[in-house]
């Protein structure tokens, strides 16, 4: 059955907006929020970093999809058989999304984390993975059955070079290794140095693994331009909060490993011997490590997202993100007390990711107060990045404890007046008082 055929009765593609400076539209624009102060205001949300709301775009084609819904990979009858072609057909849609190889494998996941600990599980006897201090947890810790070398923060683009390619030169032996390295950051929205990390990771035989998660849904990503060997993203920061992720990138450590779970859907095959045993063949397509029900809904709100995405146009998309970035930036800039928090200096690009401290609040109470006097959501803590949370804090803290940060984090579907409406507040919040017993010192 053809994807033409099944895929009738699933809304058509919107048209891509036709301004640069307006935001694609997200469920939620119109929700209203109460005030401590009394009244409501609609919501400003200014927690993408975190999850993104969903577009607009993504709500309806599921919904036009849901009365569809059927089984995948088990049915002969219409709607699974639609399912099916559905789901397969948005697996060559994200592909086509990160400029994937031809060989290369699309795997739906439930997120960047569990992408990450699929692909710890896949790593040859004997692996030595290299990952920098500054990355998020989802990066940092999957790697347990490795040996892993944790290299410290870097303080430039070029030094982050520089010491990933000091520490492979100096690695035990010519054995498998990995690279780990985030697009973006997710607490300073600051860009890594992809491409040079990536040539680093190759001229020393060693393969690299892209932390596309705060990347991806600002910023065209190409597994191919970028000459990295997979990549990981996750639906909810995309546009599609569904519970899908991906993993995608080089088949032939994935092939090679045991099923990430082990079940139906995994297996080609299954027999019992003579002796009693069960026998199984499994599959070497990406199927092998998606055991289970697939969520179809949550592959096809990606693949929904990623041709939304595309259709805008991202330069058109990255230029208005840009716009905001220097608004904000901008604006703390002249508010007395706030500090921004940075790792390669002022002058580093980013997405719209930003964390900052203020004098003498705790940000725990900061954003509090964003949320109850002005009706904006933001987030404050550690960001899981607790070292780099550290690092860029200069002291020692815990997640949630006075030594935090606040941070703002904006995209495709923000309007200016949230922005706006975010500075005027922090300038007013920093003009006050804070609360008792919130001063840090």
């Amino acid at each position: 059955m053809s994807v033409s055929t099944v895929a009738a009765p699933v809304a058509a593609p919107a048209p891509a907006p036709a301004s640069v400076r307006a935001p694609l539209p997200v469920l939620g624009r119109d929700v209203t929020v109460p005030l401590a102060t009394g009244g409501e205001v609609s919501y400003a949300a200014l927690d993408y970093a975190a999850s993104a709301p969903a577009l607009q775009r993504v709500w309806d084609d599921v919904a036009a999809y849901a009365p569809y819904y059927g089984s995948v990979h088990r049915g002969a009858g219409h709607l699974s058989q639609l399912s099916t072609d559905l789901f397969e057909n948005a697996r060559t849609t994200v592909a086509e999304f990160l400029g994937c190889r031809p060989a290369d494998q699309v795997i739906f996941t439930r997120s960047t984390t569990d992408s990450l600990n699929l692909l710890a599980a896949a790593l040859p006897a004997g692996c030595q993975v290299f990952v920098f201090e500054t990355e998020h947890h989802a990066a940092l810790l999957p790697w347990r059955g490795a040996r892993v070398t944790v290299l410290d923060a870097p303080r430039s683009p070029e030094q982050a070079v520089r010491t990933l390619e000091r520490a492979l030169a100096d690695r035990d032996g010519d054995g498998p290794a990995l690279v780990c390295v985030t697009g973006a950051s997710n607490v300073t929205g600051e860009l890594w140095p992809v491409t040079e990390l990536a040539r680093a990771a190759h001229a020393h035989g060693a393969r690299i693994v892209l932390d596309a998660a705060q990347l991806a849904p600002h910023h065209p990503v190409s597994v191919r331009d970028l000459d990295v060997d997979w990549v990981a993203f996750s639906g909810h920061k995309l546009y599609a909060p569904f519970g899908s992720g991906v993993l995608a990138g080089r088949a032939d450590w994935l092939r090679q490993a045991d099923p990430y779970l082990a079940g139906g859907g995994a297996s080609r095959t299954v027999a019992r011997r003579a002796d009693g045993a069960v026998e199984v063949e499994w599959h070497e397509s990406a199927a092998r490590h998606e055991a289970g029900s697939p969520n179809v809904i949550g592959a096809y709100a990606i693949a929904s997202a990623c041709r939304a995405l595309t259709e805008a146009g991202f330069e058109t998309l990255v230029a208005r993100e840009q716009q905001l970035v220097r608004t904000v930036r901008e604006g703390l800039a002249g508010v007395p007390g706030v500090r921004v928090l940075s790792l390669f200096g002022e002058d580093a690009p980013r997405v719209g990711v930003i964390s900052f401290v203020v004098e003498g609040w705790d940000s725990s109470d900061f954003a509090t107060a964003l949320s109850a006097r002005y009706g904006i959501g933001v987030r404050d803590g550690l960001f899981c990045a607790h070292p780099l949370g550290r690092v860029l804090l200069g002291a020692e803290g815990e997640c949630g404890g006075g030594t935090a940060a606040v941070r703002v984090s904006f995209g495709a579907g923000t309007p200016q007046e949230h922005v706006s409406r975010f500075l005027r507040a922090t300038a007013e919040l920093c003009a006050s008082a804070a609360p008792a017993g919130s001063d840090r010192s």
